[in-house]
């Protein structure tokens, strides 16, 4: 009858990891250090393949490799004060037909680009209100991902439309608009947050 040779300790430790990762979804490696677990066993266990390196520091339970908003969450992770926003929100909401090759997210005035290995990221600036209003909190897979609303992402596009194209902020507007998902009020809200009440006003006029 053969015996586990592994010590006590590296079989606790082990355990500890793994469960710390089916609670959290994605494991920093940092997170080890409250653990009191020494990094080595990300090596040993993704070695092993009973974890998953997706990112500089990032694993996660190779199980949840297909999870839905995967690469969102390793941004989320990676940079708290991300906001998903313009393409990817729309994507977020369904209300797009665009397939972004970026996630694209919002970050405070003066930040800098994140530097994250994958997924490609593409950031916009913004300031005050512009950044703090519409902010939505959604939980997929034990990660918290902040995304403008409906409407704020809306509004955004119109903002943004140099960036994205036209066509997309009004096929945005018209879907949101039919589903119910935004309101007139809502929209003139972030419109005038984000000055943009001026190019908006003939497209919501003709939507009322």
């Amino acid at each position: 009858m053969e015996h586990s040779c592994k010590a006590p300790h590296e079989h606790t430790h082990t355990e500890r990891l793994l469960n710390l990762a089916r609670q959290k979804g994605l494991l920093r490696s940092s997170d080890l250090d409250a653990l009191g677990v020494p990094r080595v066993y990300l090596t040993r266990l993704t070695a092993s393949s009973r974890l998953e390196k997706v990112g500089r520091g990032l694993y996660r339970l190779p199980e949840s490799a297909l999870f839905e908003h995967d690469s969102l969450a390793i941004i989320a992770t990676r940079v708290p004060q991300a906001v998903f926003c313009l393409l990817t929100a729309l994507q977020f909401h369904k209300l797009t037909t665009q397939l972004p090759r970026q996630i694209w997210i919002a970050m405070p005035r003066g930040s800098h680009l994140p530097r994250i290995d994958y997924p490609p990221v593409k950031m916009v600036q913004y300031s005050g209100a512009a950044y703090a209003q519409g902010i939505e909190n959604h939980e997929r897979d034990q990660v918290i991902l902040r995304v403008y609303s409906v409407a704020k992402t809306v509004v955004d596009c119109f903002k943004h439309r140099n960036k994205i194209g036209l066509d997309v902020a009004l096929e945005a507007l018209r879907e949101a608009r039919e589903r119910n998902q935004v309101s007139a009020d809502e929209l003139w809200r972030y419109a005038k947050i984000c000055r943009v009440a001026n190019v908006m006003r003939p497209y919501l006029e003709a939507l009322a």
